[in-house]
């Protein structure tokens, strides 16, 4: 079993930058895979970003990319998003997600993953 914790959630002003945190415990976060989601009030959950577990492998959604980054440290078995320009519509509870999976490619659909965090709310004021 793996359990992750996200930290790193506020208020933020828009065109501000804030940086989400993805803690795993219980199992080593090498061979995994893991993305970051977001639901927004009245809305589905949406994909945002992923990366593979080499970290060689990276994928975002259309509305995220060039703004926000994702990376992970193995040696602390974290995943972060750095999100920057960040504009009111990306206001969401922000999920990190994980699947054991040692493959090239990136996983973009939520039912790939079967570890789930508990979310972590983003809010940006226009």
């Amino acid at each position: 079993q793996v359990q992750l914790v996200e930290s790193g959630g506020g208020l933020v002003q828009a065109g501000g930058s804030l940086r989400l945190s993805c803690a795993a415990s219980g199992r080593t976060f090498t061979n995994y895979a893991v993305g970051w989601f977001r639901q927004a009030p009245g809305k589905e959950r949406e994909f945002v970003a992923t990366i593979n577990w080499s970290a060689l492998s990276t994928y975002y959604a259309d509305s995220v990319k060039g703004r926000f980054t994702i990376s992970r440290n193995t040696a602390k078995n974290t995943v972060y998003l750095q999100m920057n320009s960040l504009k009111p519509e990306d206001t969401a509870v922000y999920y990190c997600a994980a699947v054991q999976a040692v493959m090239a490619g990136t996983l973009q659909p939520s039912s790939s993953y079967n570890y789930w965090g508990q979310g972590t709310q983003v809010t940006v004021s226009s």
